[in-house]
């Protein structure tokens, strides 16, 4: 099959048949013509259309190394700089088609199947089983190009206590019995974006389990289609409110649902399974096989993209009303253009620096990248705030698209002009301002960006504690000992 177009991507979604519960509603069919759904895998399927238009084909795909049919690059195991380069200018294509605003487009996952699938002699070390099953599964994502999600964490009830003690241990998904065939889960786990909308579900380990016999049937890694039997996902609310792309031009685009999965008696064959048991080997899934690495770099590229968007969106608001001048406003401009140099200044030195890990996978320094994830999930509060701070009180009293044609139309065109633009053009500006830094959507992208890849403090501790430092206390320890 190849990289899919759009179309084939909504007709598989819509012949699933998962089991969706939202705002009151059970769904288990018809999910991409839903009005919590239909505009999102609208959006997913023009990225599926961009590996398919003739300017982009050498930069979305790559020949297969097994069909031969051209694939989606996000597959690519990276052998040299210049792989490393294609994989980023591929996601960068994705990433401006969204401004940087969907988190789980299907190159993130997909970068962390490919440093699976590579890393064989890791898997093998549990059972040789598993990375043939990760090989294979693999392989069938990418020649299928299938969109996948994945959950991790469990549920909050007391995490003062680890996942086997919440509630008797009955609430966090967990294996309860084995057969012939494969494993059956029981439970909950947080928190699958996109899970609706999927194609398949990568439950993958939690990285705060205990090495005891209790974490053992919480220690897993396995993959199944989100329409599987006992599977459902329980979704917020949705944020898109049916509103046109003029009134909310993210919303009415990019609002991917999140949701709880729980597992009611799901079976998972054998050959789905990556791992079972083995806590510390969990714990350690992401690290020793350089998945993080890869995903980190998918998300860099992702959040530069999104860093320059807000920089052409605050700097269109201040020249529009004619702010600009001030001293206080350059010196929050100045803010974003160090962050925008930052990041990628941060992605430069991970892939000029990066080299073959143990697997023989060409990949990026690890320390740009990983202080990268820890610095950006706290400064990104920092642009809504001066979007905020420079609309002022511009974005507190905004019409509809509706009033463009109504019998308000010549108060929006007097009174609502801008230095240069006409009131219709200014209303339009504003309310892109206002669906970035106001709305129910701009909230669940400042909480998503900050707990993307978990507690800040929970990993300001780890960065702390895998930085090697001793070069730096030995260069201290050798000026104490200088008598010239």
């Amino acid at each position: 099959m190849g990289a899919r177009t759009g179309k084939e991507y909504l007709e598989r979604l819509a012949a699933s048949k998962p089991t969706v519960r939202i705002q009151g509603e059970s769904l288990n069919e018809a999910i991409p013509s839903h009005p919590a759904f239909r505009n999102v895998t609208q959006t997913y399927a023009k990225l599926y259309d961009l590996q398919h238009e003739s300017q982009l084909r050498d930069v979305m795909t790559y020949e297969s190394p097994t069909s031969g049919e051209r694939v989606g690059t996000s597959f690519m195991v990276p052998r040299t700089h210049e792989d490393l380069a294609k994989r980023r200018n591929m996601m960068r294509t994705w990433a401006n088609h969204s401004n940087g605003m969907l988190g789980r487009t299907g190159d993130y996952l997909n970068s962390a199947l490919m440093a699976l699938s590579e890393a064989r002699d890791w898997f093998a070390q549990a059972d040789p089983a598993y990375a043939d099953n990760m090989r294979r599964y693999y392989e069938m994502v990418r020649e299928q190009d299938l969109l996948t999600t994945h959950t991790l964490i469990p549920p909050q009830v007391n995490r003062s206590v680890s996942g086997s003690q919440q509630a008797q241990g009955s609430v966090s998904a967990r294996i309860v019995r084995e057969d012939d065939n494969g494993v059956v889960i029981n439970g909950a786990r947080m928190l699958a974006t996109i899970g609706p909308i999927a194609d398949e579900l990568l439950v993958f380990p939690s990285t705060v389990l205990r090495g005891t016999p209790d974490d053992a049937p919480y220690s897993y890694a396995f993959a199944i289609p989100c329409d599987a039997p006992g599977l459902r996902f329980l979704c917020r609310q949705s944020l898109d409110h049916g509103r046109s792309h003029f009134d909310e031009p993210l919303s009415s685009r990019f609002e991917e649902m999140d949701a709880v999965v729980i597992f009611d008696d799901v079976h998972v064959p054998y050959e789905r399974c990556f791992m079972l048991g083995n806590p510390e080997l969990c714990n350690s899934f992401y690290a020793d096989t350089s998945a993080v690495v890869h995903m980190t770099h998918q998300v860099a590229t992702r959040t530069t993209a999104k860093t320059e968007f807000m920089l052409g969106l605050i700097s269109l608001l201040t020249d529009a009303i004619g702010i600009e001048q001030f001293q206080h406003v350059q010196e929050n401009i100045a803010e974003v253009i160090i962050a925008l140099e930052t990041a990628r200044a941060m992605m430069r030195a991970a892939e000029a620096d990066a080299s073959p890990n143990q697997f023989g996978v060409m990949t990026p320094k690890w320390e740009p990248l990983n202080a990268c994830r820890n610095w950006y999930p706290k400064l990104y509060q920092r642009f809504p705030a001066i979007l905020r701070k420079l609309g002022a009180s511009g974005l507190m009293a905004l019409p509809t698209e509706a009033d463009l044609t109504g019998p308000s139309a010549g108060d929006i065109e007097t009174y609502l002009q801008a230095k240069n633009l006409d009131g219709p053009e200014r209303l339009k500006l504003f309310r892109l301002a206002w669906d970035t830094a106001l709305s129910d959507f701009a909230g669940r992208q400042e909480l998503y960006e900050y707990y993307f890849f978990g507690d800040p403090v929970r990993m300001a501790g780890a960065l702390v504690g895998s930085y090697d430092r001793e070069p730096y206390r030995e260069r201290v320890r050798q000026f104490l000992d200088r008598r010239d």
